[in-house]
């Protein structure tokens, strides 16, 4: 067990003041004085159990500020970090993100339809380390190569256009995929580039990052994202958002030289339904055995306190009740 705000246990003197402060109340005998001949009668007779039970409303209002402390301080359980094997590849999601990719030639429209498939995807794989690299007229990072689950979907969730300069710089997107994984020492290593445009942005040429793809020994399974002939795409105007269609536009011999040149394939998706069953073969690839953290789990102690410190502030309060109405022999 341990404390997230371990500081606020000093706040333990104040119940440390208040028993010393009870105490020398006790000690000093205020009660009144009266003369006898002889004290026999008392002796005999001993302290009596009201006597020694008016002290109990204290202990228990003291313990329950005590309890209350410890749960202000948030008490919390965790099970330690370990190494576990498991079996696994590295996957790099490279995916478009420029405007085009809101078409609604796929349900709802490219974007969604490539996140949702691709949700499905992370979550039938356990075991594999994936990130999330994003691109339109440049490129950056969305999620580091991870283990953790609901990170990796959350953010995937979050992948949205106009977040970043409006183009299609496939060979930018592509480099920081590979820059991603060139250090990692799984023997499979894998980025799915997902793109539904031609290659007119960004200061690395695509087929040069291929290249560098190939020389760190990592596959690019290319996806060209679009029906054919047009597709509907919603336009501004100003009576609100228009569908129009627009001509479709995929560099498909720059997606095949890229996955040739990596020992990857390239696949055309033209729905959802053909889009899920590329990502399914794609999830037939080889596996191999790698090392992670597995996570800790933390849980909240607080409550056991909490329920504590309740009882002894509700028999504390009968109890004082009760006394109140007896006398002390």
């Amino acid at each position: 067990m341990y404390f997230e705000y371990p500081y606020l246990l000093w706040l333990l003197a104040i119940p440390l003041l208040l028993l010393a402060r009870y105490l020398w109340i006790e000690l000093k005998d205020r009660r009144p004085h009266m003369r006898v001949s002889t004290v026999d009668a008392w002796k005999a007779g001993g302290r009596s159990f009201l006597e020694i039970l008016r002290h109990l409303p204290f202990i228990l209002r003291t313990a329950a500020l005590v309890l209350i402390i410890i749960c202000i301080a948030r008490p919390r359980s965790s099970s330690q970090i370990e190494k576990v094997d498991t079996e696994g590849i590295d996957i790099v999601f490279a995916m478009d993100v420029s405007t085009s990719m809101l078409a609604r030639d796929f349900k709802p429209d490219r974007l969604n339809a490539a996140k949702d498939i691709a949700i499905e995807f992370i979550a039938q794989r356990p075991s594999d380390r994936m990130g999330i690299v994003v691109f339109a007229g440049e490129s950056y990072t969305q999620c580091p190569l991870t283990t953790d689950r609901a990170t990796l979907i959350n953010l995937m969730k979050d992948v949205q256009t106009d977040l970043i300069e409006d183009g299609t710089a496939i060979g930018n997107g592509l480099a920081t995929a590979v820059a991603r994984m060139k250090d990692s020492d799984a023997k499979s290593r894998v980025v799915i580039l997902l793109t539904d445009g031609v290659n007119n942005m960004g200061e690395i040429d695509p087929e040069m990052a291929a290249e560098i793809a190939k020389t760190y020994g990592i596959r690019v399974y290319t996806i060209g994202v679009g029906a054919n002939g047009t597709a509907p795409y919603p336009v501004q105007t100003p009576w609100g958002i228009e569908m129009r269609d627009m001509q479709v536009e995929i560099d498909e011999s720059l997606l095949m030289n890229i996955a040739d040149c990596t020992g990857g394939r390239y696949f055309r998706a033209t729905d959802n339904t053909k889009l899920a069953e590329i990502y399914a073969e794609i999830g037939q690839m080889e596996k191999t055995r790698t090392t992670v953290d597995s996570f800790p789990v933390y849980k909240d102690l607080y409550k056991g306190y909490a329920l504590a410190a309740l009882v002894c502030l509700l028999v504390e309060l009968l109890l004082a009740a009760y006394l109140r109405r007896m006398p002390v022999c």
